[in-house]
């Protein structure tokens, strides 16, 4: 019986597990490196990541329900 090896997007290590989107300008944001700002309330229903820049502009509030954004 062999365990063999797994390949693309289930991959241990793979891109897609770490990488999300910026809701507003669409940049691609890495969760262990990059400042990432959420909803706590809406992060189960938008999923909605924010950049740094982005979370800046709405001035560190939530554009859907109007609380504040926190750190991923």
């Amino acid at each position: 019986m062999s365990l063999g090896s797994v390949y693309g997007a289930n991959a241990m290590g793979h891109y897609g597990w770490v990488t999300v989107r910026c809701r507003i300008c669409g940049k691609w944001l890495n969760t262990t490196k990059d400042e990432v700002y959420i909803c706590p309330k809406d992060k189960d229903r938008y999923r909605a990541y924010y950049c740094a820049a982005c979370a800046k502009v709405l001035h560190y509030k939530c554009p859907y329900c109007e609380t504040e954004l926190e750190l991923f």
